[in-house]
């Protein structure tokens, strides 16, 4: 029996039109010792809003009468869980069964926090004590020098794969991700069939850089293959953890997939930007290059390869990473027009499918545009880290 089969399974969904009723179900049944029933004293909801897809509430197991606020808090983060309900019609663009996989193997490696049960419509997962970054804090150095080595950790400990793994005929990476979204695309009308055919080539043509050198992508990935990436660090998937602030985690793993380590990194990069995608908030090459260099130390670490980061193999990341900065911008901009078509959250995925193709048409036809500018742009080094010779 595999893990994701073990796993507990409580045949009942979250309901957002009875939020709290439906969500106290959940957790009574993975904690009836909770329930004022048993000796429990129930429990308190808080709502998470930084992410645009899912429902994301902390449920707090109620703390004991006199304690002093500090202790409260204690008693709250240690006896508090996530739940996180999917949006609707989500399962058109994620793989539920490979997100508990992906989350399951975090946890074994402590890069997750434990996963405790599926539901009908969601997970609860154990609460990561901390702070929900900001956009404005991915631009504090301490901050993301904390994300660099954190980045570096995931790549240099988690499995990595060949190029083009698969999984019975799928391909089971970033590119059969993006193919599988194309095909989920609707086509009921000239327009829409117009524009999936569109994206489809756009798609082969990626792949076809990817293998015989065009836009410089062939074999950009730095001789390490596929590594297990995040794939959707925002600044709302970035937990800043109590203490010196030197730390941080990261959460949801539901786009969790095998990809180019320099995807991983330019996507992070376009997210400084925000949903607003504001692109003079974007890392100029300074910052890019001591970002780097932070998560190359911490990789080369966790793999336990012994190979000293060099000026050189910084250049070289730098260069895959510039090559692909276009492409989280065709894959979020698919992304989007499918949510168009399915979320009923409160979003303009539309314009924000246009922004984010935009971005991927003026990296393709090398166009002078202000993200590229400042993408282009040179900056003073902002943090000291010694590459080790």
């Amino acid at each position: 029996m595999s893990q994701t089969e073990e796993l507990l399974n409580i045949p009942l969904a979250y309901n957002p039109a009875n939020s709290q009723t439906s969500a106290s179900h959940l957790v009574y049944s993975l904690f009836p010792e909770w329930t004022p029933q048993k000796g429990g004293r129930g429990v308190k909801f808080i709502r998470f809003t930084d992410g645009i897809t899912n429902t994301l509430l902390k449920c707090v197991h109620k703390p004991p009468p006199g304690l002093s606020p500090q202790e409260a808090k204690a008693f709250e983060d240690e006896n508090s869980v996530l739940l996180r309900a999917y949006g609707n019609d989500t399962s058109i663009l994620i793989d539920r069964d490979r997100e508990c996989t992906s989350h399951l193997l975090l946890s074994k490696h402590g890069l997750a926090p434990p996963l405790l049960a599926r539901f009908a419509n969601g997970l609860l997962y154990r609460f990561v004590a901390g702070r929900v970054c900001s956009v404005e804090d991915l631009a504090d150095r301490e901050v993301w020098t904390a994300v660099a080595e954190r980045l570096g950790e995931w790549h240099g400990i988690l499995p990595t794969h060949p190029a083009g793994q698969t999984s019975g005929s799928e391909v089971n990476d970033l590119w059969g991700v993006m193919s599988r979204w194309i095909d989920a695309l609707p086509s009921h009308n000239d327009e829409t069939k117009a524009q999936k055919s569109e994206l489809r080539r756009e798609l082969e043509n990626l792949q076809c850089a990817k293998k015989n050198g065009g836009y410089g992508l062939k074999g950009q990935d730095g001789g390490v293959g596929l590594v297990t990436g995040h794939c959707d660090l925002l600044n709302g998937n970035v937990i800043k953890l109590p203490g010196d602030g030197k730390k941080v985690h990261f959460i949801d793993y539901e786009y969790s997939t095998p990809c180019e380590r320099a995807f991983d990194i330019a996507n992070h990069f376009a997210e400084w930007g925000g949903f607003a995608c504001d692109y003079e908030k974007l890392p100029t090459r300074g910052v890019r290059r001591d970002f780097i260099r932070a998560y190359l130390r911490s990789f080369h670490e966790h793999r336990k390869d012994g190979v000293q980061v060099t000026e050189e193999e910084i250049e070289g990341l730098m260069q895959e990473v510039d090559l692909y900065r276009g492409v989280p911008g065709f894959y979020w901009g698919i992304w989007a027009l499918i949510q168009a078509t399915i979320s009923q959250i409160d979003f303009d995925y539309a314009q924000y499918a246009l922004v984010r193709l935009g971005e991927f048409h003026a990296w393709r036809d090398s166009s002078d545009t202000p993200r590229e500018r400042r993408w282009a742009s040179e900056e003073i080094a902002t943090i000291d880290v010694t590459v080790q010779n």
